[in-house]
């Protein structure tokens, strides 16, 4: 692995332990609400960590050191094995709504999700896609936790990479 990917991977190592320790740490003994507020700018910090690691390489890409295809998979690649917490992941779709990474569920990854909705109806990726070009935000919905059978209450936020043309994201159930 190239040096300056390996400062990003560890640059986004640390954030997000940073952003961790804070996010809950700070929210930890306050009600409901403000624990909310704790996990929204968690999410939100974890997000736009991951979009700078996204643009090192980008940057990288645009340098001519490798193709928008090379540049992409190592992209995901990373995404798919980055994680935080206990149960924190992240997905990225195409901004026409085909899954590019959601924690190497092969079942879903090369799949439009524009369709799927949550057990109430929602139509929720199309939600991340509104969210994602409105310059970022929160979508709520209900979302099957890995390893469980019911959907859950769910809150994430998504933030769109122009160069790849993704809409990134990450949620905590609630």
């Amino acid at each position: 692995m190239n040096k300056k990917i390996k400062i990003a991977v560890v640059a986004v190592l640390v954030l997000s332990a940073a952003f961790l320790v804070f996010g809950l740490n700070g929210c930890a003994s306050k009600g409901s609400q403000s624990q909310a507020g704790g996990m929204d700018t968690l999410i939100k910090g974890e997000v736009e960590t991951v979009i700078s690691m996204l643009q090192v390489i980008s940057d990288r890409q645009q340098a001519g050191e490798m193709t928008i295809e090379q540049a992409k998979d190592l992209a995901a690649g990373l995404l798919r094995g980055m994680a935080y917490g206990t149960d924190g992941y992240f997905w990225a779709d195409t901004e026409e709504g085909v899954n590019v990474v959601l924690y190497g569920r092969s079942d879903v990854e090369g799949r439009n999700r524009l369709e799927d909705k949550d057990t109430k109806g929602k139509f929720y990726v199309k939600e991340f896609m509104s969210a994602a070009k409105a310059g970022g935000g929160y979508v709520d919905y209900l979302f099957v936790k890995k390893g469980e059978t019911n959907a859950l209450p769910k809150r994430s936020y998504v933030q769109s990479f122009k160069p790849f043309g993704w809409v990134v994201g990450t949620g905590y159930y609630k």
